[in-house]
């Protein structure tokens, strides 16, 4: 019988989309808020691999990664994402969102994002919220799965996390001390 213990803390990352950078901004600091100082912000980058948000959001998209300084139990995420979820709401005007904030994590293995959309590969957290297993890591890269979103599959993001977990694996080694 295998004994239990508690995985390793994780990195909180972010995925900002928005038409105007300073509505990105002004979501990162309200995350920062409660999130901690940040790790890493990429820079600006085109959101244009799918037009799901123009109705709503408008046209063209830009969107920022960023990740925080404060490891995390994996159990926040589902607080987190209800938190992201309000502060969307705070930011958007005439009912329509100016800042889309996904927010998820990277452990050692994988790339994990926080959604309230069902799906087959995506386990049931809490309060409705699921887990979405978005990029494995295995042989030096972050791999996407057949359900990854185009954005989150590109060289782009993957490189962008594979740099946040290389940041994350050094943070591991100083919290084990």
């Amino acid at each position: 019988m295998g004994k239990t213990k508690n995985p390793k803390p994780v990195k909180i990352i972010s995925s900002l989309i928005s038409q105007k950078d300073e509505w990105i901004e002004m979501g990162i600091e309200i995350l920062m808020e409660k999130l901690g100082e940040l790790d890493f912000k990429s820079q600006l980058l085109p959101f244009d691999f799918t037009d799901y948000y123009y109705k709503e959001m408008g046209y063209p998209l830009m969107r920022k990664i960023v990740a925080f300084l404060p490891l995390f139990s994996r159990e926040e995420l589902v607080e987190i994402k209800l938190w992201t979820n309000e502060v969307e709401e705070l930011l958007s005007q005439n009912g329509k969102r100016r800042v889309n904030i996904d927010p998820g994590y990277i452990s050692q293995h994988n790339l994990i994002l926080a959604t309230t959309k069902e799906a087959p590969h995506r386990p049931y957290l809490s309060k409705g919220i699921f887990a979405d297993l978005t990029l494995i890591y295995e042989y030096g890269e972050f791999r996407p799965l057949k359900w990854t979103y185009p954005d989150y599959a590109s060289s782009t993001l993957r490189g962008i996390f594979k740099e946040i977990r290389m940041r994350y694996l050094k943070q591991l080694k100083e919290w084990k001390c």
